[in-house]
């Protein structure tokens, strides 16, 4: 089988423009929200899902052209769900530092 079928290609279409919306949402949150730490969330959500919906889609495809259950797809997925929120809240923490010892400098001036 070399053509992928309606039926399955038409959700496989969704999961991809599912995917392309949330990931724009999280990029116009990006430039839309306010602060640093309010801009951190929209991206790294917009990210985690559409990654999903891509590896689904990939996922099936693949599947479904192999004619077996293919998988290493997810392994690629579980490494983008667990570095995205490790690299939001490091960032986080970097920001509250920041500011922490800008206060602090602004408190010794005074």
């Amino acid at each position: 089988m070399t053509e992928l079928p309606l039926w399955a290609a038409v959700p496989v279409a969704l999961l991809l423009v599912l995917a392309g919306i949330v990931t724009l949402v999280g990029s116009l949150g990006l430039l839309r929200l306010r602060n640093f730490r309010q801009r951190m969330h929209a991206p790294t959500m917009g990210m985690t899902m559409g990654a999903f919906c891509v590896v689904l889609a990939t996922t099936a495809v693949a599947s479904l052209l192999q004619n077996r259950p293919i998988v290493h797809e997810w392994l690629i997925g579980l490494f983008l769900f667990i570095t995205a929120p490790v690299t939001a809240i490091l960032l986080m923490q970097s920001a509250l530092r920041r500011q922490r010892a800008r206060q602090d400098d602004q408190e010794k001036a005074e």
